[in-house]
């Protein structure tokens, strides 16, 4: 074995311990958006009631960032060369989406690095089946390095997973693809295990597969690019990795559990009252019901206990009320997102309403469409290098769905005259009304006018 091979076995080994408060954190934030949001150990008969608030706005944020969004190619210029290419990236760009399913996947992977706090997405070609695969390997796998102080330059990036015992035998077996390359094994699989542990080192010269601290495959990059693209959720300053969005509402989440059930609490006591006895040394056959006779000696009194007596219960609700308005202000999810509110509100009135939410979609947007276009790049070029396809400069642009209800019969009147004034090109409106293929459409319509002439010389000759 070589020394290289050496120092990349020492660094598969670690990986198991790198970056602990890293995914410390990452399960942790899974846990709570899973439910588990009351810290420590509660006694037998403590009630501990959840309401899963963190999940909800968690899930809310992501619906409205990923409502509609779409990709075109712009042409380069105004040459038919840069147009047909232009139009050839966008098709090949939506092949590869339909084959992979990229808009649940796309949801999946947002709801994924809202709670975890970071996402990526790994980009491969299949050889059997001949189409570049898309996946979103789990983030707690992933191990990146960067170059000096720029987070944005990746050198190296490790993945690991495991595989069953079954798995395993079959990657050992003989000849079988895995992911871009197909390896030809020897001997056996490793027996006692039930669970194997893969890693995959990548640079942009060179890949290697080890399985349980071995190395099954290196060779030289067959790509050319690191295949994945690693995403903050929102980023801190000068930090690789991102933010979760559970962190904001962990303190609210959990003082919202607590208060409620305190609540609940007080509200069942007050349905089966306590019996206070005072000036009583023994008590034997004390019902609290109707109709039943207490027995008490001189000077002792009973009563029963009013846990609602001077309007206690209405300040437990207005605290509950505080700590919601503080749980939508620190998760940046304003009450109108979930539909209440005056339902006659204008465009401007709704807009400033939903400012938090929309702001925080606005900086979420801005890490994503970079982190799309990388992807859209690794899909081109991977496209060029098995087919042979020409798809330079591999440029795409993210169209956003709009965040807030539109008349669109007024959107449809503007582009119409923003078109017919020169201002907009018909591909241009087609784009922001949200027409998935603008090329096609436009293609569908000069068939349509062709054969609406036709059919009209027809009548006229026939006249």
């Amino acid at each position: 074995m070589t020394a290289a091979n050496e120092t990349n076995q020492a660094l598969v080994e670690q990986l198991p311990r790198l970056d602990a408060a890293r995914m410390r954190g990452y399960r942790e934030n899974l846990a709570f958006y899973q439910g588990q949001q009351w810290p420590g150990n509660g006694r037998r008969r403590d009630r501990r009631l959840v309401f899963n608030y963190a999940k909800t706005l968690v899930d809310k944020a992501a619906s409205y960032l990923m409502g509609g969004v779409s990709f075109v190619v712009d042409e380069d210029d105004a040459s038919e060369e840069s147009k047909q290419r232009a139009r050839r990236s966008e098709r090949a760009l939506r092949d590869v989406y339909e084959a992979n399913s990229l808009a649940q996947l796309d949801f999946d992977s947002e709801v994924d690095a809202a709670v975890l706090g970071d996402g990526v997405y790994k980009v491969t070609w299949d050889p059997d089946e001949r189409r570049v695969r898309v996946s979103a390997p789990d983030v707690q796998g992933i191990h990146a390095w960067w170059l000096g102080d720029d987070v944005s330059r990746i050198w190296r990036v490790a993945s690991r997973y495991r595989l069953s015992e079954e798995e395993a035998a079959l990657l050992y077996g003989g000849d079988v693809a895995y992911g871009h390359t197909r390896i030809r094994a020897s001997g056996t699989a490793p027996s006692g295990r039930k669970q194997h542990a893969v890693t995959e080192l990548w640079t942009a010269e060179r890949f290697e597969l080890w399985l349980d601290g071995t190395l099954v495959e290196a060779k030289a990059n067959p790509y050319g690019f690191i295949p994945f693209v690693i995403y903050a959720n929102l980023r801190e300053p000068k930090q690789f990795w991102g933010v979760s969005d559970i962190g904001a509402v962990t303190e609210p989440v959990r003082e919202l559990n607590r208060a409620l059930s305190q609540l609940s609490m007080i509200l069942e006591l007050s349905g089966n009252p306590i019996a206070v006895l005072e000036n009583v040394t023994e008590s034997q056959d004390i019902a609290v019901q109707p109709g039943a006779v207490w027995e008490l000696p001189e000077r002792a009194r009973a009563y029963l206990l009013d846990l609602l007596q001077g309007g206690g219960v209405r300040l437990h609700v207005e605290y509950v009320d505080l700590i919601y308005r503080t749980l939508h202000d620190l998760g940046e999810t304003p009450r109108t997102a979930f539909g209440s509110g005056n339902a006659a509100l204008s465009g401007v009135a709704l807009n400033i309403e939903l400012d938090p939410l929309l702001k925080k979609v606005q900086r979420k947007r801005l890490l994503r469409e970079v982190a799309f276009r990388q992807r859209n790049e690794m899909i081109l070029r991977l496209l060029e290098q098995y087919t042979g396809v020409s798809y330079a400069p591999y440029r795409s642009r993210v169209v956003w769905g709009e965040l807030l209800p539109v008349d669109r019969s007024r959107l449809v009147s503007d582009e119409a005259r923003l078109v017919a004034s020169g201002i907009h090109s018909r591909r241009t409106a087609a784009d922001e009304l949200g027409v998935a293929d603008p090329e096609s459409e436009f293609e569908r319509w000069r068939e349509e006018a062709t054969a609406l002439r036709g059919e009209a010389a027809t009548a006229g000759d026939g006249a």
